[in-house]
């Protein structure tokens, strides 16, 4: 590629010497052209290429050459620069060739043309513009040029002096340049950046003026002509700068030749911005202004609240600084962003560059800020209720905060009185008469001396920096004010000039650390005081006294201090003289004169004065100010002076003072507080606490004494009733009704305004009344022994005088709660139903919510469940939260925690003690929404556990225990705030905590848990501490260890098993708040940033928890909240949780298992269908190898189906939704039910395939006689017919049949038939029974030795005896009394203790139910194998026995003897042994040889008269085949697969909810029967459950089945696949056959393609086979044909319908049991009102039921009266009651410790009060029937139960099973 002039430039400058290159840059940065010039800092750090870049960028190219050969002879490198010269002399023709480097070529063309002009500037021979000129235009060209009017008064420039020319030929010529000047102005003008002083601008480049040398000049003129100039840009774009801020401009824009000619101008106007405009722009707040940026904004969570990515633009820095100061962050005011370009090393360049670079006059960067800018734009963004947070932080950093911010747009200052009022400070003036005690105050209300300072002119000493030393103890120096020497305190100002700030240094009470023994003001007036006199002038009236700082001072500044008049401060004049001129002298004493100052009041800072000598000096001086001042000033005062001068106030606004008005009509009634709130929030005082007192009794029944327990709730409820009448019977309060009015105030910004009013007017009343009370408490205390009653009492009365917002939002819950529980219900809440809407408003805007009211220690569950209600739909259902809680001991800073982590506003003030939990809700960003999946994130604040000030309250520490329960559950992540070292401390908290993520466990969560250890500061603490983590952790497990001994559950061994924790990564370490003394410490950096780090961390792991498990809407929340507040008012709480979503998960996997299950079942029973067929059609006589085969076939599929339900149960798991991880616990439940299920079916399988082939194998045997009987006849037959045909004359009929008869009788005569051998049944069972009972003792071995048959067994009613009980029995023959007599006489009169017995519940009658149970499922048992043709086999016994000890096992809590054993099986086995005996003597009496033969004769007899014929017998054979092999197996086929198809339509069907899982079936009884609802149906359901469930179910799939022939529907279509296969398996014989094969082997291979499905009859095949012969294609035809006609007759048999009860009981596989089985699951009772288990799986651990009845329903009644029981066991086990029955011996035993009887029953509390309504109601409403029937009295019915309806019965049975209907 041929070179460029950017290349031959470059080789140029490479071939300059050492340090050449340096001096070419030097002199080119210095040389300017035409107005232009390269800035020396671009040119410092490039080489020779980057020269060459930056000459061609910003010249054209001829000037680049010219440029470059001036500077190279200047620099005496003549040489090089003629080199150049030839160069690109000689190389302009290549140029513009298209080689050239893009870009290039339209310079190196413009270069090319400059270098042929001529010196005249005048072009005359241009090829482009040398042309003649149309005749049409001569006289327009040959016109003068006339300038535009409005410019003739314009310089133009030089005169163009060239002239006309002639071409001879009568054609005028025009100079081009003044052609193209005049016709070709510059394009439109566009305005680009606008700022305070630039303006950037372009214009379109003129046409045709390619390669003709030009420049644009640029005039600009301000609209008041005050400010005019003009610049000249060689390209079409330029940046004007220095213009006025805020200032219209014109603009036009010429063409310029280079002999001076200009073109028309272009024009246009633009605006500069004001400083303001400009800045706020630059920051990116333009759009914030004014007072845009909300508080609620700045919180909101986002990606850049967590990432620390360097600053790379002023846009982010308003962000970053709030971000900083929200987490009080005292590196907040860094305003440096990081440089995109890093500068030059200093170190890698040499000493004349450095010089250079520090020497230059550049701008400051633009990419920073001056600090004090940042906080003034800031301030004028943010609305007032972020002014205020901004305040209050920038008050813990110790930061300066503005008392009057400067608005420069509008040249006016605002006093900043409501940003500071949040603003509380504690400090102990040296004149307080308690050395001990301290002031606490608002800020704006604390009367102070203040002192001001300004500066006059300009002034070399920072007043500012002075000051902060002044403020600052030697050891602890802190930045308060911000000054020049600060990073960017040197940036120009632009907006804070006018800025006063103001400072407090308030004492500690130390002498020998404070400064000042008394509190002081110090305010700062930034900028000359020249320039703000209006903020001079309120400094001079509120001040006492007044420092002015200058360098030197003018005469007019001078005559302008002196005339001021009217001055209440004093005066003081801080000289900085650089040398004591005369004129500085004079100037000084006139004055001093002037104002009356004495020498005191003046102030020399010589140059040989260090400062610390000044700042002693200047501080006594203020100390002596203070001591003598008489003026002192509140912030608030200083408003009537701002008026008065006209400055105005930020409370002036209309909202404010309206706001105000409504608070203060409110707080200032306010004189006792606890008098206040007795009278005006009367809701939530003794009648609250009450309520709650009620509600948790109800639960735990502690007071019940001897009342009946149902009676004494329905007393609770009425208690609660009149309570509720109470709370509804108050008038709304004067109070509250003003409260609720400005609430509702549709002015959002004045409902922010009260309740910020309201809450600063009730800190300041909670402040001065506690006070007081602490000074006694203190006072009493140090006679603690004397004083411990009026110290419990002082206690108390602490309590109840805190007064703060949350109790009229408690006020304003009771006032909704109490609505809504009116009895006029909907006219009375119908003027409230909009209060959980305001709730909801505050919430979203920021507002804390109490949660738990901490002193009635209850939740208002409607109050919070309806504003979060209401809050989920104000945010369309976009309400996904995630919980983080806080939990530690009081006062360890858990509320700052959170405020600095998330910069909210949890009430940290000391003047209020509040108890409870708050929560508050934070936005999350759009940007982090993705990640943490979540809309909000909500953050639970409590007060302190182990609070001292609540020790003396009886109910602290299950209050505690209760809270942290709550909470725990609640979290996400639960951070514990120690604020200790050492953690041996903190064992009482940690043992709270440990059993609260104990229970949490039991209920399906395991939040992550984070211990924060606060004051721990060394940087060594993490290594430290290893060793006290380690022991915090063995702690910790000590404790689970002994939390899980008391409440009862398995070995939790470590804390992990519990929770999320990581020693190493879940402890962190944060120093202490404060860095020094308070009050004048700041926060600690190593306290943000810690925090910060913490806050990122948990943001990280919050991430992780929605990979877990996605979060939860805000509905999901509440109903966590209202279970576990249920379960925490229970105390027993593991035992006792229900929760609808754990309620709703667990179904929902009992759901899918369900159907897991049937799947499994469905293909193990298709299976083994299939396999009865194989071994029904097998061939071979290998019976060993073939059922090796069907057990390894059947293993292989039990281990696959077994594999596949387990990976659907550990997918399930897997899966995040559905809340799968609440039924965590329950996954072992269904892990081992799946085993289960396998073992069950593989046994299963395993015997049905034994059997199966031992009856095939004796089958055989009989077969192979009938084989060789049936080969016997057909050989006589066929010599009979060969007889026959030699005969000369043809045999009749008649004659044939004798000829046969003799045949027949004479051949049957001679075969020896042996019968089949008759066993004896009843000695098999006797003998396999004594082998069963081997293992028992001797006494039954003699007793079994003595029977000899089962005659009598079995043959009258079974009834249990004392002899089956030892116990009992010993009692018998020791002549003891029994049982119930006993029982009767020891207990006859304490019966109104005690719950009551069970009627008739002896051992001996519940061992006699128990074993009548286990005969009938024996008897059913015995009847399924007796019900088909099949013969007798040894395993039906071995089953039978299996059965019987299974039953026995799950029966061990009877207690019964082996004696009881030994007679229930020979009751069982005798019965048993007679049905098998029968079923084995009719097996051998049906397929006796001799008959079966006879049975054959009519069709052997007529099958000879048609051979004799030789008729054709295909029509006959396939008739008979058809009729006799085919439409049985069809038949047989259908009826195998009926059975599973009719369970498949029931569970896949429109009514399959009812069998998809034990609680769905059981709502779906419980719901017919109550629709019924008649007494018959009631008794039979409770008594005889099994029975009801077993025919409900029957009538069930009767009245299913018998509607429309469904049942016919399913045979159809099994028909069309059997017939499908058929028509198939004919198609393929024909195929395999050969013509020359007889029907035998062609009949024999139909059958051999039908095994796997058909199982065709041997001996009817063989019967149609004999003496058969035919065409077989001929036979196929037919076949085909019958085999259709087949189908449609059974088509049309099915579709008529049958006897679906018949049908069902005759079915091989019965679906009634297959439904029963799932449905009725492990058949458990509870043991006292026998309602039935619904937990899911076969092998769970606990038994547990949705809904449990009153026990006089299950036969239970009291010791004396006789009544039936009325209490309900839910209630029972949380009373004080007792109960006994024969599993507890007789002895009575606490219903509180039922599982030390009933181990594997859970029965939890009554989830509601209308829990167990559903059978309140049938026991009220057959109350006498049931008496009736249980031989006992009539239960003694509450009164409130009374009122139940059968619409209450089932909707308390929907809650319960948490259906919705």
């Amino acid at each position: 590629m041929e070179k460029t002039v950017k290349d031959h430039i470059i080789d140029t400058l490479e071939c300059l010497p050492d340090n050449g290159l340096k001096r070419f840059k030097d002199k080119l940065g210095e040389t300017p052209f035409q107005g232009r010039k390269i800035a020396k800092k671009k040119l410092q750090k490039g080489g020779s290429v980057k020269v060459a870049g930056l000459l061609i960028g910003t010249f054209t190219i001829k000037q680049a050459v010219d440029i470059t050969i001036s500077v190279l002879k200047a620099i005496s490198e003549a040489k090089l620069a003629d080199e150049l010269q030839r160069k690109t002399k000689h190389g302009t023709s290549e140029m513009s060739s298209e080689k050239s480097v893009p870009g290039e070529r339209a310079q190196e063309a413009e270069l090319q043309v400059e270098m042929k002009k001529t010196q005249v500037g005048q072009i005359t021979h241009f090829a482009e513009d040398n042309r003649e000129l149309p005749s049409s235009e001569r006289t327009l060209d040959a016109t003068p040029i006339i300038a535009n009017p409005q410019d003739l008064d314009k310089p133009q420039g030089p005169a163009d002096t060239s002239s006309v020319t002639s071409t001879g030929q009568g054609i005028q010529r025009m100079p081009v340049s003044r052609f193209l000047c005049t016709k070709l102005p510059p394009g439109e003008i566009k305005i680009g950046l606008v700022g305070s002083d630039t303006a950037s601008l372009s214009w379109g480049s003129p046409d045709n003026m390619d390669g003709i040398p030009h420049s644009f000049k640029i005039t600009y003129s301000s609209s008041d002509r005050s400010h005019q100039d003009s610049i000249t840009a060689l390209s079409n774009s330029t940046v004007i700068s220095k213009l006025r801020p805020g200032t219209e401009y014109s603009l036009t824009v010429n063409t310029v030749l280079e002999n001076g000619t200009q073109s028309m101008p272009a024009s246009a106007s633009v605006c500069t911005k004001t400083h303001l405009e400009d800045l706020l722009c630059k920051l990116g707040l333009e759009n914030y202004f004014p007072g845009k940026i909300t508080l609620s904004t700045v919180l909101e969570i986002g990606t850049e609240s967590i990432t620390d990515k360097p600053i790379q633009s002023l846009k982010k820095l308003p962000w970053c600084f709030l971000k900083r100061l929200m987490m009080v962050n005292v590196t907040a005011r860094s305003t440096k962003c990081s440089a995109t370009e890093t500068d030059t090393d200093l170190a890698l360049q040499d000493l004349d560059s450095v010089l250079e670079l520090i020497g230059s006059n550049d701008d400051q960067d633009s990419n920073t800020i001056n600090p004090l800018d940042l906080i003034t734009a800031l301030f004028l963004c943010s609305d007032s209720f972020l002014q205020q947070e901004m305040m209050l932080k920038m008050s813990m950093c110790q930061f300066a905060v503005p008392l009057l911010l400067p608005d420069c747009s509008t040249i006016q200052c605002t006093l900043m009185l409501w940003a500071m009022r949040d603003i509380v400070k504690k400090f102990r003036p040296h004149s307080l008469a308690d050395p001990k005690g301290f002031v606490e105050d608002s800020i704006v209300s604390t009367a102070m001396p203040m002192i001001s300072f300004v500066r006059l002119g300009d002034c070399s000493l920072s007043k500012s920096q002075i000051l902060n030393q002044v403020l600052s103890n030697p050891q602890q120096y802190h930045d308060v004010f911000i000054h020049r020497n600060m990073e960017c305190g040197d940036v120009t100002q632009r907006i804070a000039n006018g800025l006063v700030d103001i400072s407090w240094y308030l004492p500690c009470g130390n002498k020998n650390l404070d400064i000042f023994p008394e509190p002081v003001a110090v305010a700062n007036l930034h900028g000359d005081l020249l320039s703000f006199q209006k903020q001079f002038s309120i400094l001079c009236q509120t001040s006492s006294a007044v420092f002015i700082f200058f360098d030197s001072i003018a005469e007019s500044e001078c005559n302008l201090l002196s005339s001021a008049g009217n001055i209440k401060a004093q005066l003081f004049l801080v000289a900085n003289f650089s040398n004591k001129t005369e004129k500085n002298i004079n100037s000084l004493k006139d004055l001093a004169s002037k104002l009356k100052l004495s020498g005191s009041q003046i102030l020399f800072k010589k140059q040989q004065t260090n400062d610390a000598d000044f700042v002693s000096k200047l501080r006594l001086t203020m100390k002596d100010i203070m001591e003598n001042c008489q003026h002192k000033m509140t912030i608030e005062g200083m408003s009537i002076e701002a008026h008065e001068l006209g400055i105005p106030v930020d409370e002036d606004c209309t909202e404010c003072q309206n706001a105000k008005r409504s608070a203060a009509e409110i707080t200032g009634r306010i004189d006792d507080v606890v008098q206040y709130k007795e009278d005006q929030l009367p809701l939530q005082g003794k009648l609250w606490k009450e309520l709650a007192k009620i509600e948790k009794e109800e639960c735990r029944l502690r007071k019940a004494g001897d009342k009946p327990i149902e009676e004494y709730k329905a007393n609770l409820q009425r208690e609660k009733q009149k309570l509720r009448q109470q709370q509804s019977s108050y008038d709304l309060s004067e109070a509250m009704q003003c409260f609720i009015t400005a609430i509702s105030n549709e002015s959002k910004q004045e409902q922010s305004y009260f309740l910020k009013w309201m809450r600063m007017n009730l800190d300041v009343t909670a402040r001065k009344k506690l006070s007081g009370l602490r000074d006694e408490y203190k006072e009493k205390s140090c006679k603690l022994s004397v004083n411990k009653e009026i110290i419990a009492a002082l206690d108390q009365q602490i309590l109840n005088s805190s007064l703060g917002i949350e109790h009229f939002m408690r006020e304003m819950g009771q006032i909704y709660e109490a609505a809504c529980y009116h009895p006029d219900y909907k006219k009375y809440c119908k003027q409230f139903q909009y209060l959980p809407s305001f709730g909801a408003e505050l919430l979203l805007d920021g507002f804390p919510l109490e949660l738990v009211d901490g002193d009635a220690s209850n939740i208002p569950v409607r109050w919070v469940t309806d504003v979060l209600t209401k809050l989920h739909e104000k945010v369309q259902h976009k309400s996904r939260v995630l919980v983080v809680t806080v939990l530690g001991v009081q006062s360890t800073g858990k509320s700052t925690l959170l405020n600095t982590m998330f910069g909210v506003q949890f009430a940290v003030s000391s003047g209020r003690c509040t108890r409870g939990a708050f929560m508050l809700l934070i936005r999350v960003k759009e940007d982090l929404k993705e990640e943490l999946k979540c809309d909000f994130i909500l953050v639970i604040d409590t007060e302190g556990l182990k609070s001292p000030a609540l020790a003396q309250l009886e109910d602290s520490y299950e209050h505690d225990n209760e809270l942290a329960t709550l909470v725990v559950g609640l979290s996400d992540i639960t951070i514990i705030n120690i604020a200790m070292e050492n953690s041996t401390e903190m064992k009482d908290i940690l043992q709270i905590v440990v059993h609260a993520f104990l229970r949490m466990k039991e209920v399906g969560k395991k939040p992550n848990c984070h211990f924060v250890h606060q004051n721990v500061g060394d940087v060594s603490a993490y290594d430290k501490n290893m060793r006290d983590r380690n022991k915090l952790l063995e702690q910790l497990n000590e404790m689970t260890q002994a939390a899980s001994r008391m409440e009862k559950k398995g070995p939790n061994k470590k804390f992990t098993d519990i929770m999320e924790y990581d020693a190493e990564n879940n402890n962190w370490y944060i120093p202490g708040l404060w860095h020094g003394n308070p009050p004048m410490a700041p926060v600690n950096t190593g306290y943000s940033e810690t925090v910060y780090q913490f806050k990122k961390s948990l943001i990280e792991l919050l991430k992780s928890c929605t990979d877990q498990k996605p979060p939860a809407q805000i509905t999901e929340f509440l109903e966590w909240v209202e279970s576990l507040w249920k379960a925490v008012k229970y105390e027993n709480f593991i035992f006792s949780f229900r929760n609808s979503l754990v309620a709703e998960a667990y179904s929902n996997l009992c759901v899918e298992f369900n159907t897991w299950e049937w799947d499994f079942r469905k293909h193990m029973y298709t299976w083994l269908a299939n396999a009865e067929t194989r071994i029904s059609n097998l061939c071979s006589s290998n019976y060993d190898d073939f059922m090796c085969s069907l057990t390894a076939e059947a293993s292989s599929e039990l281990a696959k189906q077994e594999n596949e339900i387990q990976e659907k149960l550990a997918n399930y798991y897997k899966k995040k939704n559905r809340n799968v991880h609440l039924v965590e616990k329950h996954r072992e439940d269904f892990v081992n039910s799946i085993k289960s299920l396998r073992r069950e079916i593989e046994n299963s399988v395993k015997n049905k395939c034994e059997t199966d082939i031992a009856i095939h194998k004796e089958m055989k045997k009989i077969n192979a006689i009938r084989e060789e009987y049936r080969a016997t006849i057909e050989r006589k037959v066929l010599c009979l017919i060969d007889e026959c045909k030699k005969r000369k004359s043809p045999l009749s009929e008649e004659q044939l049949e004798n000829e046969f008869e003799t045949m027949w009788k004479q051949t049957v005569s001679e075969l020896t038939f042996q019968g089949l051998k008759t066993r004896d049944i009843v000695s098999d069972t006797l003998n396999k029974l004594r082998i069963n009972l081997g293992r028992q003792g001797s006494h039954v071995q003699k007793e079994l030795s003595e029977v000899k048959h089962f005659n009598d067994c079995g043959q009258t009613h079974f009834t249990a005896t004392e002899k089956h009980f030892d116990i009992l029995h010993n009692q018998k023959i020791n002549k003891k009394p029994g049982l119930l007599s006993m029982c009767k006489n020891t207990f006859k009169n304490t019966w109104k203790m005690f719950s009551g017995k069970p009627e008739k519940k002896e051992p001996e009658n519940k061992a006699t139910e128990m074993a009548n149970k286990i005969i009938q499922t024996c008897q059913q048992f015995v009847s399924q194998r007796t019900s088909g043709s099949a013969d007798y086999h040894d395993t039906y016994t071995r089953e039978l026995l299996q059965m019987i000890d299974k039953e026995l096992e799950n029966e061990e809590t009877l207690k019964t003897n082996a004696q009881f054993e030994l007679d229930l099986k020979l009751h069982i086995c005798g019965y048993a042994a007679r049905e098998f005996q029968k079923m084995h003597e009719d097996f051998n009496e049906k397929n006796d040889p001799k008959k079966a033969l006879e049975k054959c004769r009519p069709q052997y007899c007529s099958n000879f008269k048609d051979l004799y014929h030789e008729k054709d017998q295909c029509r006959k054979t396939a008739e008979e085949f058809t009729e006799r092999c085919l439409k049985p197996a069809v038949r047989e086929y259908i009826n195998k697969a009926l059975g599973i198809d009719i369970v498949d339509e029931i569970l896949t069907g429109a009514e399959s909810v009812k069998y998809s899982s034990r609680s769905f079936f059981q709502f779906s009884l419980l719901k017919q029967i109550l629709d019924e609802d008649k007494f018959e149906i009631y008794v039979e359901y409770i008594r005889n459950y099994e029975k009801f469930v077993k025919v409900w179910i029957s009538n069930h799939i009767v009245q299913k089945f018998s509607k429309d022939a469904k049942i016919g529907d399913l045979q159809v279509k099994r028909l069309e696949t059997i017939t499908k296969k058929i028509q198939a398996a004919i198609e393929n014989a024909q195929k395999e056959t050969a013509e020359s094969q007889t029907m035998a082997s062609f009949i024999q291979m139909i059958c051999r393609n039908l095994d796997e499905d058909l199982v065709i009859c041997r001996d009817e095949l063989g019967t149609v086979l004999f003496l058969k012969n035919s065409n077989n294609k001929e036979f196929a035809q037919y076949l085909q044909v019958l085999v259709n006609e087949l189908t449609g007759t059974l088509r049309a048999e099915f579709s008529q319908g049958c006897d679906v009860e018949k049908k069902l009981i005759n079915l091989p596989f019965k679906p009634q049991d297959e439904l029963f089985k799932r449905m009725f699951g492990c058949g458990m009772q509870c043991p006292f009102c026998k309602v039935p288990c619904e937990a899911g799986g076969q092998d769970h651990k606990e038994h547990h039921a949705s809904v449990h009845r009153p026990q006089g329903l299950g036969r239970w009644r009291y010791l004396t009266n006789e009544k039936l029981t009325e209490s309900v066991c839910t209630s029972d086990v949380f009373s004080e009651r007792k109960f006994r029955s024969c599993d507890t011996q007789g002895k009575f035993h606490p219903y509180k410790d039922y599982r030390d009887i009933y181990p594997d029953w859970n029965i939890p509390p009554d989830p509601s009060i209308e829990a167990s309504d559903y059978w309140k109601y049938v026991m009220t409403k057959f109350n006498k029937e049931f008496a009736v029937e249980y031989h006992a009295k009539p239960a003694d019915i509450p009164e409130e139960w009374r009122n139940k309806t059968k619409e209450m019965a089932m909707k308390s049975l929907s809650k319960s099973f948490n259906v919705k209907t």
